[in-house]
């Protein structure tokens, strides 16, 4: 969990602590009464309605998380719902190391101020803790989606469902996993049918309980779409969001597994896409920082193109510093697969940007037809790479139009039609058009056109839908399952922002195309980095070579 702002909090419990009064201690404490329930504490809104009073509540410990770097406090809930399905039996007492005999299962009877901490019910300063015996409180069996959780809030919870890893992109600095129910969360604008709402009713954030950051110890490391059962834990709240500290261990099915290699697409040839997310070979750029996570990243990437094994690649984040970005990523591949084996076209016009697209291909399988041509249109900052190839057996041509449309960061100020419109398409979404626009009047006279590339759009936003009104068809939405049919994962949300489209004369010769799950799936601490990854995990494999997974296509190419 990200560390929480305390210092006054723990002020004020030092103040209460040393301001009580020297009097004669009652022979026994635990003959003091509550003066509330902890449902009247929690009320029946969104925060208590007893706020600034100081209160004496009694329930059994369910969760303890009182060191310091942990939650500083515990968990403890009425053994006796009050029957008001709108007011929670849970509280949180923030109670730092204060009390350190509290153990789960403990009956205390605790007093202190009723606070909303940023939206968290809770008592702070605690100012007494009494241990008065035992208890149990079962755990609330609670099913996703749901319609609110203010309701269970600091309550003792199991999940019987299966729940789906759908985000893990802090796991390895705040240690936080995002599962969901009935599966994996999708961007609503990347197919239809997806309604944000229950996207975030379906969503819960499983915390590990803990202030740390980047800690040596990690929860268990999974890939998106595994599976969890019997998620059982506390149900805090932190940063604006519902969090889950589990009291027991989550385990994880693995309905997600890895694939050594893409699935077969047919054809006699195979092209492929894939971000390379900043190969650079300046350092301190946007790559790596450190000759050494520059090998490492290297590594991967040559993993990568290996396990492709592609006829040609188009390749996305490649240094714009001529070819000595590309070429150095040639070299690497073909001292493992055979020298000459991989050779790097030159773009004549990459453009002004930091980054360029790029091409590889196999001599030995394709020859260029023409020399390598790029679009000079100013509304690209990337500018798109051709070139028309043939089999080198001979054959029908096709041509691979190589993209990088505009992100959608670094929005512009001011408003205006690249603005973030709301819709869910993020900012940029107007250059993003005209750049499609573009790109059909480029591909207009080429023969056999296959648009590939990361195109920074979602399959059923504006770019996407100008290509395809212009004859250009998808090849991984015929060719890829739904489920699976996505490269990029933002915010928990999975969707296709790598894409394959041809041209009607090439669409009846694609035999198949698929999405190499290595990436979007896999944990950010799997990566080259070296900042804050435990080194243990490191591997110069494949997986996490990027954060796009690579797409392949399949495509069946007659001699004439």
């Amino acid at each position: 969990m990200r560390v929480l702002a305390r210092t006054v909090a723990a002020a004020l419990v030092a103040a209460a602590l040393s301001a009580t009064p020297a009097a004669a201690t009652p022979a026994d404490p635990c003959a003091t009464p509550p003066t509330h329930r902890i449902s009247q504490v929690q009320g029946s809104g969104d925060a208590t309605p007893v706020a600034g009073q100081t209160v004496r509540v009694e329930g059994v410990v369910t969760g303890d998380f009182q060191r310091s770097d942990q939650l500083s406090g515990f968990f403890l809930q009425d053994p006796a719902p009050d029957g008001d399905p709108a007011t929670s039996e849970g509280l949180f007492a923030f109670a730092r190391d204060t009390f350190k005999d509290v153990k789960p299962g403990d009956r205390v009877l605790v007093t202190g101020r009723a606070f909303e901490f940023n939206g968290w019910t809770e008592l702070s300063p605690v100012t007494a803790v009494d241990v008065c015996g035992s208890g149990t409180v079962p755990a609330l069996p609670y099913r996703l989606p749901s319609d609110g959780l203010e309701h269970v809030e600091n309550m003792l919870l199991t999940f019987p469902q299966p729940l789906t890893v759908s985000d893990h992109y802090n796991l390895g600095r705040f240690g936080e996993v995002t599962v969901s129910s009935g599966g994996r969360l999708f961007q609503p604008t990347d197919r239809p049918g997806v309604d944000p709402g229950l996207n975030r009713r379906r969503a819960l954030l499983i915390d590990d309980g803990s202030t740390r950051q980047n800690p040596a110890t990690l929860p268990p490391v999974v890939r998106a779409g595994a599976v969890a059962t019997g998620v059982t834990g506390v149900l805090g709240y932190g940063f604006d969001a519902y969090r889950l500290q589990p009291v027991e261990l989550v385990t994880y099915l693995d309905a997600n597994p890895r694939r050594a290699r893409p699935l077969p697409v047919g054809g006699n040839v195979k092209v492929a896409s894939f971000n390379t997310l900043n190969w650079f070979t300046t350092l301190g750029s946007r790559g790596a920082t450190t000759a050494e996570e520059q090998q490492r990243q290297l590594a991967k990437l040559v993993a990568a193109l290996k396990g492709l094994d592609a006829d040609a690649v188009a390749l996305m984040e490649v240094e714009n510093n001529g070819q000595t970005a590309l070429q150095a990523l040639v070299d690497a591949v073909n001292a493992e697969v055979g020298a000459g084996t991989y050779a790097a076209l030159r773009h004549p016009h990459p453009g002004t940007d930091a980054i360029q697209v790029g091409l590889i291909y196999k001599p030995a399988r394709l020859s260029p037809v023409g020399e390598p041509r790029a679009s000079q249109d100013p509304v690209f900052s990337r500018p798109p790479l051709v070139q028309t190839f043939r089999r080198t057996a001979g054959g029908r041509p096709f041509t691979m139009v190589v993209n990088h449309l505009k992100s959608k960061g670094s929005c512009p100020s001011g408003g205006g039609p690249d603005a973030d419109q709301g819709d869910g398409q993020g900012c940029w979404n107007a250059t993003r058009v005209r750049q499609a626009q573009a790109l059909l009047g480029l591909v207009a006279d080429l023969p056999s056109p296959l648009v590939l590339g990361d195109l920074n759009a979602y399959g059923e936003e504006d770019p996407i839908d100008t290509l395809e009104a212009g004859g250009l068809t998808s090849v991984t939405k015929r060719f890829v399952p739904a489920r699976q049919r996505y490269s990029y994962v933002f915010d928990g949300l999975a969707g296709e922002l790598d894409h394959a489209l041809v041209g009607r004369d090439l669409r009846k010769r694609v035999t198949g195309a698929t999405i190499w799950h290595v990436n979007a799936d896999e944990p950010r601490i799997l990566d080259y980095n070296t900042e804050f990854n435990p080194p243990g995990l490191y591997r110069p494999d494949a997986y996490r070579s990027s954060d796009h997974d690579p797409l392949v296509v399949g495509l069946s190419l007659p001699r004439r």
